[in-house]
Parts: structure tokens; sequence; C-alpha cells
């Protein structure tokens, strides 16, 4: 569900209409739902209530401050992947996955009082524990297990097989749970797993989830005390509402709390997706249309500002920002921006309404992985996003101007 729907004829978010941000903003932009993200996170954890699952919001779904802050005031953790998603939220509710944290990145973490580390290499335990006993300071850790179970979702976003980077090895898991209880600075007491991303069916969580409990249940009888399993995230969403229906939080809910009560530790997740992918949308104006062997509609959003569609062949539904478009003619389109690449596309081949130079369109399901992994490929400023509260609409991070840009890289001494 989101809060992106028609009124008197106009795309609104909530109560703001979009073409009326868009005369104020400039297209494009990205535009998030307040009342989406609340929903999506209450049902998701309402989904555990009574379970004292703690919810670490994935920010690299999307890292704006306001969306953190929105998030954080209903009680969300944060599940980080570098020094400066740290510095984003307090540390508190903080879990630190990746497997390429710095010494001087595990320093910044435990100096903030972050609640724990995925570790996911035996390298990085044993830096966790030099910096940490360097510091005099104790880390709560949970390896992050690779089970080698297919999520059957886009092999850009799947993480747990054997051949991904991400997690140590299932038949290592023993040896380096008996290993760090012989180091100094970190204390094993969880568990971590993250098969992956965009998962819309159950099996894949089902698998995983028993081979977690058979290994917590094996590192308890080593005298382990593991006090906490750590799912990671994963949950899909609807990009096509024509053709999708993933699993809803409370069936996804119905396995974990069987796991729960098997093991009776404490659960953290880790979702982001299926927080944000809903609550945003890009706002993009189309510049020209061109017909010829092809018919192309151009509009000012790129590849530089959504490249999901390029990168993980992704799809996203397009509104026309007035409804009355979507009753004309539709014909088979391109819908292409104006980055110099080929790959510069939002959709490929789709039935679009016949739109015209200055129509506004919503690509819809923008706002996890959307303006998080922009660019400012061939010199083209990052677009703004905005919040909506209700009738009210802020600008939550400004276009730059060119002359910011400019800025930001100083000239050689020798060359000026």
């Amino acid at each position: 569900m989101h809060h992106f729907t028609y009124r008197r004829g106009v795309l609104h978010a909530e109560d703001c209409a979009l073409d009326a941000i868009a005369r104020d903003v400039g297209a494009p932009f990205y535009c998030y739902s307040t009342a989406t993200i609340e929903r999506h996170y209450s049902v998701f954890s309402e989904a555990f209530a009574g379970h004292g699952a703690l919810i670490c919001y994935s920010i690299k779904a999307n890292s704006n401050l306001s969306v953190i802050r929105t998030l954080a005031r209903l009680g969300s953790g944060a599940d980080v992947v570098s020094e400066g998603e740290i510095h984003r939220i307090p540390p508190e509710k903080i879990v630190f996955s990746g497997v390429g944290k710095t010494r001087a990145e595990i320093a910044v973490a435990l100096d903030a009082g972050i609640f724990g580390f995925n570790v996911e290499s035996e390298a990085e335990l044993r830096a966790l524990s030099e910096v940490a006993s360097g510091r005099g300071v104790s880390a709560r850790i949970a390896f992050r297990i690779n089970p080698d179970v297919d999520a059957k979702t886009h092999a850009k976003i799947s993480t747990g097989k054997s051949e991904h980077k991400f997690g140590v090895a299932w038949r290592d898991a023993r040896a380096l749970y008996a290993l760090a209880r012989t180091l100094p600075g970190v204390s094993a007491e969880g568990v971590h797993m993250h098969i992956g991303s965009q998962i819309t069916h159950m099996e894949p969580f089902k698998n995983a989830f028993a081979l977690l409990a058979s290994l917590v249940e094996d590192l308890r009888s080593d005298g382990h005390e593991i006090s906490f399993v750590n799912l990671g995230g994963g949950l899909g969403i609807p990009y096509r509402w024509d053709l999708q229906e993933p699993p809803l939080p409370n069936e996804y809910a119905d396995i974990v709390i069987a796991l729960s009560n098997r093991l009776g530790a404490r659960l953290l997740f880790e979702p982001g997706r299926v927080i944000m992918g809903n609550a945003g949308i890009l706002v993009t104006q189309v510049i020209y249309t061109k017909r010829g062997e092809k018919h192309f509609i151009i509009v000012d959003a790129g590849m530089n500002d959504l490249i999901r569609p390029t990168l993980y062949d992704a799809y996203h539904d397009i509104w026309p920002v007035q409804e009355a478009l979507r009753s004309g003619n539709m014909a088979r389109a391109d819908v292409v921006g104006p980055v110099c690449e080929t790959g510069d596309f939002v959709a490929k081949d789709r039935a679009m309404p016949e739109v015209a130079a200055g129509d506004l369109l919503a690509i819809m399901t923008a706002g996890a992985y959307g303006a998080v992994q922009a660019s400012s490929y061939n010199s083209r400023r990052l677009v703004p996003e905005v919040l909506v509260s209700g009738a009210d609409y802020a600008v939550i991070r400004p276009r730059p101007s060119y002359e910011d840009m400019l800025k930001a890289e100083p000239i050689a001494p020798w060359l000026r």
C-alpha cells in the first residue's frame, strides 16, 4: 500500500499535488510519503509485536536524514555498512554490516557505542579484536553465516550462495565461534544471516532459517551463549502491481516466530526496501517524443538519477501525473533519459499514453535504491528529494547549483 493517488484528475502524494510540487521544485525530483513510510514500518513491527524484536532499518536503501529521523521516531534502529552511515543516526541501535570494514571504521563504531557488528570473515574478526582490545572495550558480534541457499532473486542482489562475497561459510561457523571465544575484545552473542534482496517466495527463507536454527543449537551445545538471531532483510515488494503479490510481513512473521519459539532468542531484522520502496517516486518531465522505427519518450530523469532499470533490469510502473492521459490512446514506447549512454532508459517497449513535451510522469516504487545510487554523471546535478506529510512538503535534499559542483573540484595549483 502507498499514499500516491489521483485526486481531481492529478496524482497526489498524500494531500500534495505533484504538479504543484514540480512547479515549485522543478523536475526531476524524488518524492517520499511520510504516511507510507510510517505504515510500512508499523505493519512490519506489528507482525512481531510481543517478541521483543529490534528492527534495524537498512540505511543503504535510502539514507536521507529526514527519512532516517522519521523511522527513528517510530523506534527503529539501523543497519549500516560504512562510517558515513554511522554518522547519520544515534548509535545505540546500530548493527554494522559489510565485508570491508576498515580498522578506522571499526574504531569509529566502537567509540560511538553501537549495538554490535556482523562479522563476515576471520580476518575481520581478528582486526576487530585488535582494535577493541586496544581500546579496552568489548564488541558484541554475530557472524554472518552464508548458508549456500539460492534466494531466487536477481543475481546482483542475491547474497546467500557460496560463490558470493558475503558472510562466512556454513562449514566454518563452529570453528570461528570457537576462535572468537579465545580472542580479547569480542563477545560472540548472536548469529546473523541475510540471503538477498527482493525475495518474493517464502521457500528460501524457510530453508535458510532452518539451517540457522540448527547452527544455533549446535553452537549452544558447544557452550556459546547465543542470545539473539539477526535474520537480515530481503522481503520483496510489488514493482508490478498487475503481476506481483509478494508475501506480506505477517506471512513472513509466521515462519520467523516459529523459529523464535524454538530458539528462545531475541530477533533482529534489517528491512530496507520493504519499508521505503513504495514510499517514494521519481517525478520526471517529458522533454521530447521521437518516432521512427521505434517510439521514444525522452524525459529529463536519466540513468544517473535512477540506475535500477539498467543495473538490475528493474521494472518500474510509470504513471502520468495528469489522470486524463491514462484513458487516452496507448502506444508501445521506450522511455529514455538524456544521458549519453544506450543503457539510459526507464522502460523499454512499454505501453505508454500519448504524452507530449511538458507532461509529467511518476516513476513508481523508487523510494529504495533510487536517490542513494544517483551520481552526477555527464556533470548532471543530483535531483532534489522532497518529503510529504499530509498537506505539507519540504525539500530534504536540495538540487545543487553548478557553482556548488565546480567548487567541489579545486584546480591543481600549477594549473591556476
